[in-house]
């Protein structure tokens, strides 16, 4: 599987690309099914196969979800995404804030708009079921079924595999697969020049063309698209990532879902601000005060996905907030910032990226917060690095070095919402990887644990963590935390 950049980055809201954003793609591609089927016509001019088939009677959509998306969803809003999905949103263009009503309104009239094409009833409580049972693929699992008449007309089944990645059927690339992955076809087969499936692979093949990470990615970026897009679609993703910044440091007030939890960002920054003229010319005040801007960008990227916010997965929404507040920390500190930087900061990180999803995971659900968090961490500590003149070495060695230590990390959020311990956990990890980059960039790239070590180590501590602790609010802090 070869992925891009724009892969690992995509813009979408909160507050989970895993059980938000997947599934309002998966809704959405259940609606492209049922319009390649011949259930639904795209042309408002024709008539719906159904009502040219009046003996199939009135159709119905029936929706079950599995797993952890069953366990944690309703805080996640997984029901609200898959509405808006059969409606035909799509998470990179929805209007923040139109989940919570388009529930609202279906709870009242009992109708679902299927894709603005065919309005249908649809009743909450009977046709989206929570299901108490895990599929075997993967812990987010959704089934999708059209039926008239008690006749199962189509169904589909979709895993939600992080980052708002979505894989179809009962096993990827098996026989007797139900439908296909979302990727449009070539984008996975789609030949790289410079292919690799390990850091050592990438480590190899930097040396031995003298190319940076950053050069590197940028060469296999061009198999899908030019330079002036590559380009385009990063700084995009940056204005998107620094925007949610900017909107989460202005925003004050009381986040949703019933915990109460009152934003901060918005306070830390007048604090922050005020203290500026005051700041004592010494070491450790110095110190802190960029350690309090880095806590804030983080601070403010999570408070907006909690809130249902415009976000860019980084690699998930749940990490969502660590990758900007290194990137705008080394913006605002450094003095020797370049043009490329945000460029190659981005797809350094998005060499570690890849490797962490090919080799492991990014989801939560399979193998708890160490693969957000932690994959985030390491991918932001790749990126300082690579910004800051490293080597490949001293990328590797910071990406190693930022995973290490969030290796075990569990996912329990308190009422199964993104927020404790979420935002704050993104803060730490912000932190973390800038100290990964500096302790990398002190030493020539040289040590004994290698970042694939860490990455397998990482799968394998994900298989062996119970399920309480893997997105699920059944363990840890989301049990031992009165929700009032």
């Amino acid at each position: 599987m070869n992925i891009s950049v724009f892969d690992l980055f995509k813009i979408g809201v909160g507050p989970s690309s895993s059980h938000t954003m997947g599934p309002m793609k998966a809704a959405g591609m259940f609606l492209s099914a049922l319009v390649d089927s011949g259930l639904l016509e795209k042309d408002l001019s024709e008539q719906s196969l159904l009502k040219q088939s009046p003996s199939l009677g009135l159709l119905r959509l029936r929706i079950e979800l599995f797993g952890s998306l069953s366990a944690s969803g309703r805080g996640h809003g997984t029901d609200k995404a898959v509405l808006v999905g059969l409606m035909g949103e799509a998470a990179e263009s929805i209007k923040p804030g139109l989940m919570e009503q388009v529930i609202d309104d279906v709870a009242t009239s009992n109708r679902l708009n299927l894709g603005g094409i065919q309005e249908l009833p649809f009743n909450l409580q009977d046709d989206l079921r929570f299901m108490d049972e895990v599929l075997d693929y993967h812990p987010n699992g959704m089934k999708f079924y059209a039926i008239a008449d008690g006749v199962e007309l189509l169904k589909r089944t979709y895993y939600s595999i992080g980052g708002g990645f979505v894989t179809a059927g009962d096993i990827p690339g098996s026989v007797g697969l139900e439908a296909q992955s979302e990727e449009p076809p070539g984008e996975e087969t789609v030949s790289l020049p410079y292919e690799f499936d390990s850091a050592a692979e990438l480590l190899n093949l930097c040396n031995k063309h003298a190319l940076r990470v950053s050069d590197l990615m940028r060469a296999n970026e061009r198999a899908w698209r030019p330079d002036t897009e590559i380009e385009q679609g990063l700084t995009r993703i940056w204005e998107a990532m620094d925007a949610c910044i900017e909107r989460g440091m202005s925003q004050r007030g009381t986040l949703p879902g019933g915990l109460d939890v009152t934003r901060r960002a918005a306070s830390l920054r007048s604090e922050l601000v005020d203290e500026q003229s005051a700041l004592k010319s010494n070491l450790i005040s110095t110190s802190f005060s960029a350690l309090d801007w880095v806590n804030l960008y983080a601070l403010a990227v999570n408070e907006e996905n909690a809130a249902g916010g415009r976000i860019v997965t980084a690699p998930t929404n749940g990490a969502a907030g660590i990758i900007p507040a290194v990137l705008r920390f080394y913006l605002r500190f450094s003095d020797q910032v370049g043009a490329a930087d945000v460029s190659n900061f981005l797809l350094a990180a998005a060499a570690v990226g890849t490797l962490c999803k090919k080799n492991a995971s990014i989801s939560g659900a399979e193998v708890g917060c160490q693969g957000e968090v932690g994959s985030a961490c390491a991918m932001a500590a790749a990126g300082l690095t690579e910004a800051m003149d490293g080597t490949p070495e001293q990328v590797e060695h910071a990406a190693e070095i930022g995973l290490e230590h969030n290796l075990g990390l569990t996912c329990d959020p308190v009422g199964g919402l993104v927020q404790i311990p979420c935002i704050e956990r993104n803060a730490i990890a912000a932190v973390k990887a800038i100290n990964a980059a500096q302790m990398a960039l002190r030493g020539d790239g040289t040590h004994k644990v290698s970042l694939d070590d860490v990455i397998r180590t990482m799968r394998e501590t994900g298989e062996d963590m119970m399920d309480k602790y893997k997105e699920t609010s059944k363990g840890g802090l989301a049990v031992n935390v009165v929700e009032c």
